[in-house]
């Protein structure tokens, strides 16, 4: 069901900044409008004793790429034993430009899980607003086992891993012999990382990085915690504000994942992720809209808009399941588009606020490729080739091939997933699950549904006794500030209604945005965040905010209020980002939010 919704006042941000008072680092906010000032629980006897006791690492912060700051820190590999072994995280930190009236350290997260929170406090200068930059030190620090820090790492030679690789390079399995191999490839690698890989897979659970982040909380000097964390860094956000809520300042989340539906219980055992979490449901709700709209459009603003948008796209999928297309181009060569790639390249798409255009832009041209209508000239199918071999080169170019050195990526994907939550018993009975999936949210329940196949419990068999599984409804000593958009096709909009409700002292923002996560899609959404980070300033209870972006709506209804709609997103690679840094001056971009679930890039790899 939609939500009707309303424009906030835009602005806000830079009132409440005129009448800022500098505070001493880490003071809390002043207190939010509505809340009560009910005392908040405290870290549980265990819990706190498990971080207290554990001295704070004094960082030896050093310049490093240009403008920032690194460090690292030994931290206990368990928190239960820990003068035993350790394992090493990097931290980097963008100070505030304003040390004079500095608040305090504002720690970033980007998600995955396996994105580097190093690279989004590198990357802050291009997304956060300025007002934020001026008054916070950003802090990303890499979760054990990933990025810069201590690498996890599931098998013994590059060569291992390419041999289990081979089967899971695809956007998803489709049909019995992918999925055969995918599921035989899964259960390999649930393996590995229980054996080769256990001593970090079996200690990289959300609830041991929530740890981590207290203790270096202390160690920058900050009383309670700032927070800011993007679609599985939103999973972090709760587990630190339930393991530790009376050590809360402000946090944000947004993109959000339902904890409860992330961790699993003994009566979903058998369910997939996805069928808990439901992003399936909100890819193909988005999807849905758009070709809808587009239809409305018509042909002038949508290259889709020809007969019914929604009967000839699933006429593509159609044709493509049947067989792949197959074409030929002078600079890539002889490639195939499958029935996984498109889909997996409109779920990519989807990621964006002007996504919209891709999606109907690559949806046209296979449909006249595949099995031209009558009608279509050979010139016609000329330029759609054209433009798909485009498509395809840039996707190669973006996201290239990758041997030498050995990619953990996938390692640290599946070492929190899996050790996180409860999954199905048996790998292989994944094709039935995704199946039924795929009945329910049409062409992204498998797309979807495939992501935890490599947690089975007859396979993945290390485990993190000290896992935090709730409970996800303490009182914090300040709001948690939940936000989602209505057409997220990864964290389904419903994650973050059901998620704020748990929390009862929390604030629910929502907004008519597109693409995944809010914050830079939309100015209202960017102001109530900054509000909240600065001053402690809640959005109004039932706050609905317009995304500067609509579907087919061109560039109007965002001009008419002042402001540029943000369409690009900062490189997640720093040394990328080193290279190629954009002038002080350039517009903003939207955050370096890092994909959790594989998408093609339409050239049958995948990322």
């Amino acid at each position: 069901m939609r939500i009707p919704t309303r424009l906030a006042a835009a602005g806000v941000t830079g009132a409440l900044l005129a009448a800022a008072v500098a505070g001493p680092a880490g003071a809390a906010p002043a207190p939010a409008s509505g809340q009560t000032a009910e005392k908040p629980d405290k870290a549980s006897a265990v819990e706190a004793r498990r971080v207290d006791r554990v001295t704070a690492p004094k960082l030896d912060w050093y310049g490093c790429f240009g403008y920032a700051e690194c460090a690292t820190a030994r931290l206990p590999l368990d928190y239960d034993n820990p003068t035993g072994a350790t394992t090493q995280v990097a931290l980097l930190r963008v100070r505030a430009k304003d040390q004079k009236h500095r608040i305090g350290s504002l720690f970033v997260n980007p998600g995955g899980p396996g994105g580097q929170g190093t690279a989004m406090a590198y990357a802050a200068p291009l997304f956060l607003s300025q007002s934020v930059l001026d008054r916070f030190d950003i802090v990303g620090v890499d979760p054990r086992g990933i990025g810069f820090s201590d690498n996890v790492r599931c098998f013994a030679s590059l060569k291992d891993q390419a041999g289990v690789m081979k089967n899971l390079n695809v956007a998803f399995p489709y049909a019995k012999a992918q999925e055969t191999g995918y599921v035989d490839s899964s259960r390999k690698l649930g393996r590995a990382c229980s054996t080769t890989g256990r001593t970090l897979a079996g200690a990289m659970s959300t609830a041991e990085v929530a740890r981590d982040m207290e203790v270096l909380r202390r160690s920058v000097g900050d009383k309670t915690l700032t927070y800011l964390g993007f679609s599985y860094g939103t999973a972090l956000g709760q587990y630190y504000a339930n393991m530790f809520p009376d050590r809360v300042r402000a946090v944000v989340v947004d993109g959000v994942i339902n904890p409860n539906a992330w961790v699993g219980r003994k009566a979903t055992e058998d369910m997939t992720l996805d069928d808990r979490l439901r992003s399936a449901d909100g890819a193909y709700r988005a999807l849905h809209e758009i070709l809808v709209r587009c239809d409305k459009a018509g042909g002038k603003l949508c290259s889709f808009a020809g007969g019914d948008p929604i009967a000839n796209f699933a006429t593509v999928a159609k044709r493509l399941k049947a067989k792949p297309l197959v074409i030929t181009d002078p600079q890539v060569g002889q490639v195939r588009v499958t029935y996984a790639d498109f889909i997996g390249g409109v779920l990519s798409a989807l990621y964006a606020p002007t996504g919209y255009l891709a999606v109907t832009d690559y949806a046209e041209q296979l449909y006249v490729l595949t099995e031209p209508p009558a009608g279509v000239s050979d010139a016609a199918r000329a330029r759609a080739r054209a433009a798909l071999a485009a498509r395809i080169r840039a996707a190669r170019a973006t996201h290239p091939g990758r041997d030498f050195p050995y990619d953990n990526s996938i390692d640290a994907f599946t070492g929190v997933t899996c050790t996180d939550g409860l999954h199905p018993r048996d790998a292989g009975l994944w094709p039935a699950l995704t199946a039924r999936a795929d009945a329910r949210a049409p062409y992204f329940g498998r797309a979807w549904g495939w992501s935890d196949a490599f947690c089975a419990r007859d396979t993945w068999t290390v485990r993190d006794e000290a896992a935090y599984l709730g409970p996800f409804t303490r009182r914090t000593s300040a709001p948690v500030l939940f936000v989602g958009d209505f057409w997220d096709p990864a964290t389904n909009y419903q994650d973050a209604v059901s998620s704020s409700r748990l929390l009862p002292n929390s604030r629910l923002l929502s907004s008519d945005s597109w693409g995944h996560t809010a914050y830079g899609t939309s100015a209202c959404v960017t102001d109530s965040v900054d509000a909240y980070l600065l001053r402690g300033t809640l959005p109004a209870k039932g706050e609905v905010c317009v995304g500067d972006v609509q579907p087919f709506a061109g560039p109007s209804s965002a001009a008419a209020r002042g402001i540029t709609p943000r369409s690009t997103r900062p490189s997640t690679d720093i040394e990328e980002l080193a290279k190629h840094h954009p002038a002080p001056d350039a517009p903003k971009q939207l955050p370096p939010v890092v994909a959790p679930a594989p998408a093609s890039t339409l050239d049958g790899t995948s990322r």
